[in-house]
């Protein structure tokens, strides 16, 4: 089920920031201009306008009076949203704050308000689609750089994403792009990769699950790329922002040329993939093979024993 507006601190911050901001530009003034009409340093606004803080109700309606913002149901909801965006801290739980990186925790709120997301994954199946078993191996390789802890809270956050948001009623069309070497990729063991692939093959199949493979031969390019996802909040195409992931960092990107970027590759590689009945079949195609290796050597097992 869709969450509630009041349920979505990240989501409200962000629809009071490009408020604020289109209202500024509109009436032609400068940072440095409204930051001296509000009585405020530049620093503060330059952060309300980038959503790094959420702005209270009373500078709120300081800031409408001087951008001449007078329609009464707009200032309310404008109003609320303020509200909203100031609970950030009893939204979301101490154990998420203490154990997750700071975009992706806004990218949490983001997808439960999303109505489409595009995804490219060059070397991983995305969080949404891991099995437990796929998930557990992925983050055994940081035991070096996460906690026991850290890694039980990324896996149960992982395993829980695609119940909240791309199985959740009224989910958001799901576009993964996955480049064939993924599927190549030794995650652990043959049973676990051979049992994430038939597992993939059958998500591809639900109606607002649609999955491309890029060929190796195709995609080299591509693949120096590295993953990202553009998260749509709206009907407006330009209300996206932009997820990017490495290592053990991240960030959540709202630049609209960087995201219009972004989508203009995706969209551009994704005419080129495989389309996705041939996507499916070549998953498929994958894990018999996988399975054919486990039961080569189940069966060599097998004749080593002693009689």
């Amino acid at each position: 089920m869709s969450a509630g507006r009041e349920e979505l601190p990240a989501v409200s911050r962000r629809r009071v920031r490009l408020a604020l901001r289109a209202a500024r530009e509109h009436t032609g003034l400068s940072q440095g201009d409204v930051s001296r009409k509000l009585g405020w340093s530049l620093s503060k606004l330059q952060r309300v306008e980038l959503g790094e803080v959420a702005v209270s109700p009373t500078d709120l309606r300081a800031a409408l009076d001087v951008y001449q913002v007078t329609d009464p149901d707009r200032i309310a909801v404008l109003v609320e949203d303020a509200r909203i965006a100031r609970r950030e801290r009893y939204h979301t739980t101490p154990e998420l704050r203490d154990h997750l990186p700071s975009g992706l925790l806004q990218l949490l709120q983001f997808e439960l308000a999303a109505t489409v997301i595009r995804e490219y994954q060059s070397t991983l199946l995305p969080g949404y689609l891991q099995t437990p078993a796929f998930a557990e191996a992925t983050l055994a390789w940081f035991d070096r750089n996460l906690t026991v802890v850290e890694r039980e809270v990324r896996r149960d956050v992982r395993l829980a994403r695609r119940e909240q948001v791309i199985k959740r009623e009224g989910a958001p069309e799901y576009r993964l792009l996955l480049d064939e070497s993924a599927l190549w990729r030794m995650v652990g063991g043959l049973e676990v990769m051979a049992d994430q692939f038939e597992d993939l093959a059958g998500v591809s199949a639900w109606p607002n699950v649609h999955v491309r493979i890029l060929p190796m031969d195709d995609g080299a390019l591509m693949g120096m790329f590295g993953g990202f996802s553009v998260v749509h909040l709206g009907a407006d195409p330009d209300d996206a922002v932009l997820y990017r992931e490495t290592y053990l960092r991240d960030e959540l990107v709202e630049d609209a040329p960087e995201i219009q970027y972004h989508l203009d590759v995706f969209e551009r590689v994704w005419r080129r993939s495989l389309d996705e009945a041939a996507s499916r079949a070549v998953i498929l195609a994958r894990a018999y093979e996988l399975r054919a290796q486990r039961a080569r050597q189940s069966g060599r097992r097998q004749e080593d024993r002693p009689s």
